[in-house]
């Protein structure tokens, strides 16, 4: 069987993907399960990330969000049986890609599937409803009649926040960045209180947020990337770091993912006033410890039950075919694709 590999040039930035035979799983570990695998979500892969953690591969898989049914179970498996149908999230070390027709993963890192769904809806979404449960519910412990911001609203990370803050009651401001994804949002229901456009020079985001909170600001704020510094084309793009503090309410959290943010003396003393923090979003923690292994579990199940029952609603995503996986694996990664979905 054939599965999706990177293969690391000097740089990040001279990827090479192929595909490439790998052998399938012969004898299984008492945890682990074989998985016939349906659909594979792709998404941008962080190589740094891996070395970070140790992992160093000339070849490291891709696709790693994966739906599918159990063909067989280990000696001591005691969550599913063989016809079940399975999601989840391959670990870091995975030495499988997700797009290899029969994978072994341990239990731990697979839930149930509910009926209502559909493989490629799922493992479209999972990623991005665990990045808004993480932000939401883990780092900013989100509660109703809360009042959040979310900066591009109409990502696909940015809709599971939304739909998920407006289900517990939260007050929702957002951005668009273009008139398409201004008409989107306005139109979603349940709606926002408020969507700014970013493309629109004339709207202040401070001001606006002011107007809509009484002049609080707001609890939490919820980022896709920031802007370091004054540079007008990355503004209209990414919004501020200093806007954001600026819009924080006291005691508010600032959930970003900027992994290489800076902060100036000015912004601290800023936040310090508000008695504000700043979280850093890195959905991978989950599978990367164990510590928390329980509760991942418990956080898959609610997202994809939420999304079985309607509270989360993903757009839907065109399925690609296995021979598109590689040229569409390169659009994701050069950031002109949010995600990919492809049916085996």
């Amino acid at each position: 069987m054939k599965g999706l590999f990177c293969r690391a040039a000097a740089s990040d930035a001279e990827l090479t993907f192929l595909m490439e035979e790998m052998s399938p799983p012969d004898v299984l570990c008492s945890h682990q399960v074989r998985v016939r695998v349906k659909a594979c979500g792709l998404s941008p892969l962080d190589l740094k990330l891996l070395r970070d953690v140790g992992v160093h591969r000339e070849l490291v898989p891709v696709g790693r969000e994966v739906a599918g049914v159990v063909l067989q179970v280990g000696p001591k498996v005691s969550s599913f049986q063989p016809e079940d149908e399975v999601v989840g999230i391959l670990p870091l070390d995975s030495s499988y890609s997700g797009l290899c027709e029969v994978i072994a993963v341990d239990e731990y890192y697979l839930v149930q599937k509910p009926e209502k769904l559909t493989s490629v809806c799922v493992a479209g979404a999972l990623r991005d409803g665990l990045c808004a449960y993480t932000a939401l519910h883990t780092h900013a412990r989100m509660a109703a009649g809360h009042t959040l911001l979310v900066m591009d609203g109409a990502s696909p990370f940015g809709l599971m926040c939304i739909q998920l803050a407006c289900y517990h009651g939260l007050k929702v401001l957002t951005m668009s960045q273009s008139a398409q994804q201004h008409t989107f949002l306005e139109q979603l229901r349940p709606s926002v209180v408020r969507v700014i456009p970013a493309q629109d020079e004339s709207s202040d985001l401070l001001s606006v947020v002011l107007e809509e909170t009484g002049g609080l600001g707001v609890d939490i704020v919820v980022d896709s990337g920031v802007c370091l510094h004054e540079d007008k084309e990355e503004k209209k793009l990414l919004p501020h770091k200093h806007d954001i503090i600026s819009v924080l309410g006291v005691g508010g959290h600032w959930v970003t993912s900027h992994q290489d943010l800076q902060l100036d003396p000015p912004d601290c003393r800023l936040l310090h006033l508000k008695s504000a923090s700043v979280s850093f979003l890195n959905p991978e923690v989950w599978t990367a410890s164990s510590a928390q292994q329980g509760r991942y579990l418990h956080v898959l199940k609610d997202i994809v039950e939420k999304m079985s029952t309607g509270v989360l609603r993903p757009q839907p995503e065109e399925a690609l075919p296995l021979y598109e996986a590689t040229v569409a694996m390169e659009t994701v990664q050069r950031h002109q694709k949010k995600k990919v979905v492809v049916q085996l």
